[in-house]
């Protein structure tokens, strides 16, 4: 029943990601405060995202069970029997620790549209969700093709580490140590040619430095 059940979701969000539609899928607005060829940072504005915590050692495997819960709560599995559109990208955070994908747990995020923000519904108690409000906030971002799995979200998040380590905003990658970096997924399982992914890394500094700590050298 469970394989039934993960099959018709990947086919409805096939199908929401691939046939057009006259409402855009939302997505959370950020603007960007700094370019290269290979990064960008980007501030986020506030946003409540709905977060399913997931312990497993398999990236690969915590993504597709944070989903599925996930799923079920955007199809009315909510107090309000609300059905929520999807959006993008799905947010899978790497928590800290000594596993083998240098993690221990995950957390996979939805982002709630603007139209749910103020008040998401309270998801039914066995998904085991929770909504979390993010400030504005700073983050570096770098750009990868593919699908993200096991074999390469590491090796990407180190490709961003060294480039940040060699520029202006090096050692200033934040001290919340709940999350070490997020991997931004933004298409369809079965789309097979030019995905997007992103891996996330925050950086201190705030909207208003334009996410620079006082005593940085500025271009």
């Amino acid at each position: 029943m469970e394989k039934k059940t993960w099959k018709l979701m990947v086919a409805i969000c096939v199908t929401v990601y691939l046939v057009p539609s006259i409402n855009a899928i939302e997505s959370p607005h950020y603007s960007v405060i700094h370019s290269e060829s290979d990064f960008e940072i980007r501030i986020y504005k506030k946003s409540t995202w709905m977060s399913a915590p997931v312990n497993h050692l398999s990236f690969h495997q915590a993504t597709k069970l944070g989903f599925h819960r996930l799923f079920q709560y955007i199809q009315g599995a909510n107090l309000n029997f609300s059905r929520i559109p999807m959006t993008k990208p799905v947010l899978t955070s790497i928590v800290p620790g000594a596993g083998p994908l240098h993690s221990s747990s995950y957390v996979v995020r939805f982002y709630l549209p603007v139209k749910f923000q103020a008040t998401p519904p309270l998801p039914l108690p066995e998904l085991n969700l929770k909504p979390v409000s993010w400030p504005s906030h700073c983050v570096a971002v770098r750009k990868f093709s593919g699908f993200a799995g096991d074999s390469n979200v590491v090796t990407e998040a180190e490709k961003l580490a060294t480039i940040l380590g060699r520029s202006q905003w090096a050692n200033l990658t934040s001290s919340d140590n709940k999350i070490a970096y997020s991997i931004a997924q933004y298409n369809s399982p079965f789309r097979i040619f030019n995905r997007v992914n992103e891996v996330w890394v925050n950086v201190e500094g705030s909207e208003s430095d334009n996410c620079m700590s006082s005593g940085m050298a500025t271009y």
